[in-house]
């Protein structure tokens, strides 16, 4: 029995419909043979389409539809037919599956192969891999562990095995390309090419494996930044809400206060008003009770009793002037004037106080340090749309376009928050981001960034930018540029245009300045640690006329 599934062709056991070995084989009226379940499965379809049963391989119909029963001999066959062909496979090899490379050698079950021969140009398992291990020629040939991808190492043109490598055109060819296409190229074996760029990649996998470890020192940074963030958050959280309610309970005790006071001095008041009350009362009553008595005394007939009484109830005493007595009662309206002034101050200093206070909760960045950006296009994603403040230039300082330009021109009046001394002006924005704007100039002019704090009055060493350790500014000339801060200057060479683009990130400490026209072309970068918002600013001296414009970007 056995040996008969030997010579049988596995293939004539297959299933027409799902291409395996017969499961519960059935054979139909016409003779041939299906997966009971597959055939089933088709009847179906078939007959919801409303078609008759019939042979997928002859077409021959069936009516009615026929009932199938299991075929014996047709499973005992494919049983027989397992059991010979593993008993055949040594227990470390097994069929091909789906995803193995299958023995090009093995007729009718293929097993799954062990090595391909770059010679051959084709797979082998391990029974029919024995002769390139016993075979004197074949011990030259290339053996690999088993790829599906041998078709890849034979020319598409020739259709032979590509074993040069053309330098030139950086490609693997074979010797007949080498004759036409890339004759007269540098050309090396494929083995040799092979051995060099092995060398190269020792030496890429040493900077893998240092850019990882690199990689893995910044990760383990990373979490311990996390840590101390987490750590310091919660402390934070924890001193802050501490904070915030001690506040609120002092308001709260002042609010209490000011209510008891009122509550106080409102039983007071009304106290008062109702002693007052009953004074007026009593007058109010004796008064009436004189009336009475005058109007019966106006009736008596007897002179003598007229007049011997009359002096007596006529006579009235001096009373409290009743509008004083009401005036002296207290209103209560200039305490609530009083409350409502201290809270617009809160709120002022509050206010005031905000920006800091956000500006530290995020100064601490957890993520590692982003790249400035490179183009100007890239530049352009952070614009800032900045305005300038009237309330702090100079009397010679002339602002028009919407509060975006500057012009040195003739004084106007003054206050106490604009600059006195030297002829600047400062934004109305504060910056803590990553913003980017552009400054067009004409004569000289300072482009700075300051602290808002920076003194408005006093010498240039105190209120001049980048005299000081509150500003930073570039010096734009005709002829040169130069830097300052805290009366450090520092020359810059650099291409001469009438647009400056400022580059700021408050976060990593970065102020860069920019010559641009058709290119950007870095001018001076500042590294350093910003404790405050930043304005933008300019200062205009000694040539009238000199203009700086903030650019409206789009």
């Amino acid at each position: 029995m056995a040996q008969q599934v030997i010579q049988l062709d596995p293939e004539k056991l297959r299933c027409l419909i799902c291409l395996d070995l017969l499961k519960d084989p059935v054979t139909i009226p016409c003779g041939h043979s299906y997966c009971m379940s597959c055939i089933e499965d088709c009847w179906d379809e078939e007959n919801e389409k409303k078609k008759t049963p019939s042979c997928l391989q002859c077409r021959q119909s069936f009516t009615p539809r026929p009932d199938l029963v299991k075929s014996t001999m047709l499973a005992e066959l494919v049983e027989e037919l397992k059991k010979v062909g593993l008993h055949a496979v040594s227990p470390d090899q097994s069929f091909a599956g789906p995803g193995d490379v299958a023995c090009d050698f093995c007729s009718g079950i293929k097993l799954r192969a062990l090595k391909s021969c770059l010679v051959c140009m084709a797979s082998y398992c391990e029974q029919h891999l024995q002769p390139h291990y016993n075979v004197a020629p074949l011990k030259k040939h290339k053996l690999v562990e088993a790829t599906p991808k041998l078709e890849e190492n034979i020319c598409s043109r020739h259709d032979e095995v590509m074993k040069i490598f053309c330098r030139t055109d950086q490609q693997c060819i074979c010797y007949l390309c080498l004759m036409d296409d890339h004759k007269g190229h540098d050309t090396v074996s494929a083995a040799a090419e092979r051995a060099e760029r092995q060398t190269e990649l020792g030496v890429s996998r040493q900077r893998i494996q240092q850019r990882v470890q690199d990689r893995e020192k910044d990760v383990k940074v990373l979490q311990q930044r996390v840590e101390a963030i987490n750590l310091s958050a919660d402390e934070a959280v924890r001193d802050s809400e501490k904070i915030f309610t001690d506040l609120i309970r002092f308001i709260e005790k002042r609010r209490s206060e000011v209510k008891q006071q009122i509550r106080s001095q409102q039983k007071t008041q009304v106290s008062r008003a109702k002693k007052l009350e009953e004074k007026l009362q009593q007058e109010i009553t004796e008064l009436q009770r004189k009336d009475t008595e005058l109007e019966k005394l106006s009736r008596t007939e007897d002179h003598l009793h007229f007049l011997n009484n009359y002096p007596s109830l006529s006579r009235l005493r001096k009373s409290r002037d009743l509008p004083s007595m009401v005036k002296s009662l207290c209103s209560f309206k200039d305490v609530t004037a009083a409350v409502s002034e201290a809270r617009d101050k809160l709120q002022a200093l509050l206010n005031e106080e905000w920006t800091k206070i956000s500006l530290a909760v995020t100064e601490e960045d957890v993520l590692l340090p982003q790249a400035e950006p490179r183009t100007r296009a890239e530049y352009m994603k952070y614009s800032h749309q900045i305005t300038l403040d009237p309330n702090t230039a100079h009397t010679l300082l002339s602002l028009s376009d919407s509060n975006r330009k500057a012009t040195l021109t003739a004084g106007r009046k003054f206050d106490s928050v604009r600059f006195l001394e030297s002829w600047q002006v400062l934004s109305r924005e504060g910056l803590t981001e990553r913003c980017y704007w552009e400054v067009k100039w004409s004569g000289r002019v300072f482009i700075a960034v300051a602290y808002k704090d920076i003194s408005r009055t006093g010498t240039v060493y105190e209120c001049g930018f980048g005299y000081n350790d509150k500003s930073w500014s570039l010096e734009c000339n005709s002829d040169s540029y130069e830097f300052r801060h805290n009366n450090i200057v520092t020359s810059i060479s650099g291409p001469q245009s009438s647009t400056i683009g400022v580059y700021l990130d408050h976060r990593a400490g970065t102020l860069s300045y920019y010559s641009v026209s058709e290119t950007m072309t870095l001018l001076h970068r500042v590294q350093t640690t910003f404790t405050q918002p930043l304005y933008a600013g300019f200062w205009l001296p000694y040539i009238a006329g000199s203009t700086a414009e903030l650019c409206e970007l789009k």
